[in-house]
């Protein structure tokens, strides 16, 4: 029987996402094969979050892209970036909860990628005197994903609906990133 190893990673995501802890006998449960099979393709947690990071970080990329960042305001830019980002932040939120991800010199670069593009629109909205410029562009975008991974949890379980994903995430981000006029 030949794997498909894209829907293995998708079965893992889906799984790992609601459960983090969860074992190699359940994901491989989870994705409809046996534990040898799993083990074949990824030889233990490790290397199967690792394939998992390759995986989400390919469907950020693609959600960033999807985005048009350089297109038209930075708030809306935003808001494309967040509805896009809906398909793949289950996954981010479980990837950014993985330490070992983080740790040492060896951070993937797509981490960075993805990062510097988003850190690039904050700064055209600060330029753009849109955003404020009292929060750094780094704190902004860390924000969002914190924004992000926070919704997917509470889509996931139960506490906000799915169409109000976007919504929720940029009323609050536009709402405290927005810059405000000084009235004298």
């Amino acid at each position: 029987m030949t794997v498909d190893r894209e829907q293995v990673l998708r079965a893992a995501a889906a799984l790992l996402s609601r459960k983090g802890s969860a074992t190699m006998d359940e994901v491989a449960r989870a994705a409809g094969i046996g534990r040898a099979t799993l083990h074949r393709h990824f030889a233990g947690r490790d290397t199967l979050v690792r394939a998992l990071e390759d995986y989400g970080l390919r469907e950020l990329e693609t959600a960033i892209e999807a985005a048009k960042l350089d297109e038209g305001s930075a708030a809306d830019a935003l808001r494309r970036l967040v509805a896009e980002s809906e398909r793949c932040a289950h996954l981010l939120s479980f990837l950014i909860t993985e330490n070992q991800l983080f740790e040492g010199e060896d951070v993937h670069e797509g981490w960075q990628r993805a990062d510097r593009r988003i850190v690039a629109l904050v700064q055209r909205g600060q330029e753009e005197g849109v955003f404020r410029i009292d929060l750094t562009a780094a704190w902004i975008t860390e924000a969002l994903f914190g924004l992000v991974s926070s919704a997917a949890w509470a889509v996931q379980s139960g506490r906000i609906a799915a169409r109000d994903y976007t919504f929720m995430i940029t009323e609050l981000l536009l709402g405290g990133v927005t810059r405000r006029s000084v009235e004298k």
